[in-house]
C-alpha cells in the first residue's frame, strides 16, 4: 500500500477522530475515549501542528499520530519540556502493515527536526523498542504518581536529551476526559456496542 504522511489540516480532524474511535473501541475498556482526547488536544496549548500527522492512501485516512507538549518537573519544581506520543492510530483492517511504523518514524524526525529533547509514551514495549524506546526508569523518570511499568517509555530526540533530567512526567488535562463528556461527544458519532474483550480483562 503506498501511503502519503503529511501534517494534519483542519479538514482531518473529524476523520481522524473517527479513525481514532475506530482504532481503539473496546481495546483497553468497554468503548474508548481516546477520540475525545483528540478532539480536546487541537483544542489546548499543548496541540503542536506539525506533530499532527496523517497517514493517506488513495484518498482514504488510514493512519494518524500526534505528539503533544508535557513536562518533566524534578525534585526542585523545575519543568522540563518534552513531548508526549500518542493517541496513535491505524484503521483495524490494515494495522501490521507498516502504517503505524511509518507514523512513528515521521513524527521522531519531526520532533528531532523542531529540536525537542525527548518523547514520552504509554505502550506495547515489543513494538516501541525497535524505534529506540526504553524504560523510562532508566532516565530516573516516572509517572506523575511516581509509579515505574514496562509500557511507559522514553526516547531521547537529542544526544544525551535526558542527562540531569530527573521526576515526574505530566502530560497536559486533555487526556483526563469526564464521563458525561464522553457520552455527549458520543452522540456525534454511529451507534456502536461497547462490550468486555479477553485483552481488557488481562490489563
Amino acid at each position: 500500500m503506498n501511503i502519503h504522511i503529511r501534517k494534519a489540516t483542519e479538514d482531518d480532524f473529524r476523520p481522524t477522530e473517527h479513525l481514532t474511535r475506530e482504532a481503539f473501541w473496546n481495546i483497553y475498556k468497554p468503548g474508548c475515549d481516546e477520540h475525545l482526547v483528540l478532539h480536546n488536544i487541537r483544542k489546548r496549548e499543548c496541540h503542536i501542528g506539525e506533530l499532527d500527522l496523517v497517514a493517506v492512501s488513495e484518498n482514504q485516512t488510514v493512519g494518524h499520530i500526534i505528539s503533544t507538549r508535557a513536562v518533566i518537573v524534578d525534585s526542585q519544581r523545575v519543568s522540563h519540556e518534552v513531548l508526549c506520543v500518542g493517541p496513535v492510530s491505524v484503521l483495524p483492517e490494515i494495522q501490521k502493515g507498516g502504517i503505524g511504523s511509518a507514523l512513528i518514524q515521521t513524527s521522531i524526525e519531526t520532533a528531532e527536526r523542531l529540536g525537542y529533547k525527548a518523547m514520552i509514551l504509554y505502550g506495547n514495549p515489543d513494538y516501541y523498542h525497535r524505534f529506540g524506546f526504553r524504560n523510562a526508569q532508566e532516565y530516573g523518570i516516572t509517572t506523575s504518581d511516581g509509579q515505574n511499568f514496562d509500557p511507559f517509555m522514553a526516547l531521547e530526540l537529542l544526544p544525551n536529551g535526558l542527562d540531569g533530567i530527573h521526576g515526574c512526567f505530566f502530560e497536559d488535562e486533555a487526556f483526563r476526559t469526564d464521563p458525561d463528556e464522553l457520552d455527549e461527544f458520543e452522540k456525534q458519532f454511529p451507534l456502536r456496542e461497547k462490550i468486555v474483550t479477553d485483552t481488557q480483562l488481562k490489563l
